[in-house]
């Protein structure tokens, strides 16, 4: 089945649309799952083909029209393996992840994003680890010996979900100042060798972004784990949290000065474990996490750089902070029973909050649509996005946290090819 999308004609110099048809390609598998025609029916307008999908990403943090609007599903750890066919051991420990998502964003010819990481030499600390066959499953035992400290953890793999941690590499609050001076030595080396290899193979096929970690909290947590560390930020005095904090942003900052002086990424990416406002809640992200993502923000504008921040679970509390904040991108405007943006009037208060100056990156749902819906159900959550955003540069068409392999491929395959067609762009 071929969908014929043609070109509307509609003017404007700030969105350069044009009177031009093109294809959309459906594989005969899909095509045998549902009736399409409606979409060919519908259809008033189309992409070009002059944009690439690292230009259509970039154009929408920037806030600049393209032919259309990107769209991007969060294609992360389940759907890729299933694309490649491979269990998530697999995908985990032997496939470079920037290189899945190449071939999932091919395959479903959709606009992305993924993150490489730069390699951090401590010369002080030794590691070493084993991989572990307990069953039908697998535990990565890691060693860390730094100084007279040593530092050991445990993350165990299965074929069938992600891997999670079961023992962290903090155990005793004592155990903390050492971490943090085994991982923000200053004198510790950033290796850019395979994320720059990554960026050259990505090329203009999505946009492959500079990983800088996650926010203070999440930093901690990591080492400690969520209650944990809840407790410690509970008991620990003020001034010595600060402490911390400032030489975690501190680290930060020599990161982005060295990634901009070594690297010609355009993007910057922040992740989201646990600092958000469903599990942190808004008033300890703003006085721990906030400042430091706004000291980001504003040393990658210096550099001329761009950031995208994620922050899953609820986000209406915090969207006026986006916009002081100067982030470029936040994703991803998860709707509930997680999230809080549910209806296409939530959807027009995100982007008068937002102002203009924050790019909105997904809410299609991924399970209650993707998976347990129909694709009228996509449809209908697809077209709120788009009349939300009506003549706004500031969107990207994405979904919540991470496409599940139980997605169904109709809805997906409806989702992207509603979202390519420009009706609603201006």
């Amino acid at each position: 089945m071929v969908f014929n999308l043609r070109g509307s004609g509609q003017d404007g110099t700030d969105n350069p649309l044009a009177e031009k048809d093109c294809q959309i390609r459906l594989p005969k598998r899909i095509e045998q799952l549902v009736d399409f025609s409606f979409i060919n029916e519908k259809a008033e307008a189309c992409m070009m083909t002059n944009y690439t999908s690292k230009q259509r990403m970039l154009n929408a943090y920037r806030g600049i029209f393209s032919d259309r609007y990107p769209v991007a599903p969060e294609f992360w750890y389940y759907f890729p393996a299933k694309v490649l066919g491979v269990s998530m051991v697999e995908f985990e420990l032997d496939i470079p992840h920037w290189q899945a998502l190449l071939e999932t964003f091919r395959q479903y010819k959709t606009e992305g994003w993924g993150i490489a990481s730069p390699n951090e030499i401590n010369q002080d600390a030794k590691r070493s680890s084993k991989l572990i066959k307990q069953g039908d499953k697998y535990v990565l035992e890691a060693k860390t010996v730094y100084k007279e400290h040593i530092f050991e953890s445990a993350t165990q793999y299965s074929d069938g979900e992600p891997s999670w941690v079961t023992r962290h590499l903090v155990d005793d609050y004592r155990d903390l100042a050492a971490y943090m001076d085994m991982v923000l030595d200053e004198h510790s080396i950033f290796d850019f060798a395979a994320a720059n290899a990554a960026y050259d193979a990505v090329a203009d096929h999505y946009l492959l972004e500079m990983y800088l970690g996650v926010p203070f909290f999440d930093f901690i947590a990591s080492a400690m784990g969520f209650e944990r560390t809840i407790f410690y930020f509970t008991e620990e005095k003020d001034e010595i949290l600060m402490s911390l904090k400032e030489r975690y942003d501190n680290h930060q900052l020599r990161l982005i000065d060295a990634a901009c002086q070594n690297t010609r990424f355009e993007s910057f990416f922040i992740g989201c474990s646990f600092s958000c406002n469903s599990l942190l809640g808004p008033t300890l992200w703003r006085e721990f996490d906030k400042p430091g993502i706004k000291k980001i923000a504003s040393r990658l504008h210096e550099h001329g750089k761009l950031l995208h921040v994620h922050f899953h679970g609820k986000c209406m509390e915090t969207l006026s902070d986006f916009r002081e904040i100067g982030i470029d991108c936040v994703c991803p405007f998860e709707r509930g029973p997680g999230g809080d943006v549910n209806t296409l009037e939530d959807l027009k208060s995100v982007r008068t909050l937002l102002a203009n100056q924050v790019t909105m990156n997904g809410n299609v749902h991924t399970v209650e649509t993707l998976i347990r819906g129909t694709v009228q159900d996509v449809l209908r959550e697809v077209s709120e996005i788009k009349e939300a955003f009506y003549n706004s540069p500031r969107l990207i068409i994405g979904t919540g946290d991470q496409v599940g392999r139980e997605t169904r491929e109709e809805n997906l395959v409806a989702m992207i090819a509603e979202a390519k067609r420009c009706v609603n762009f201006r």
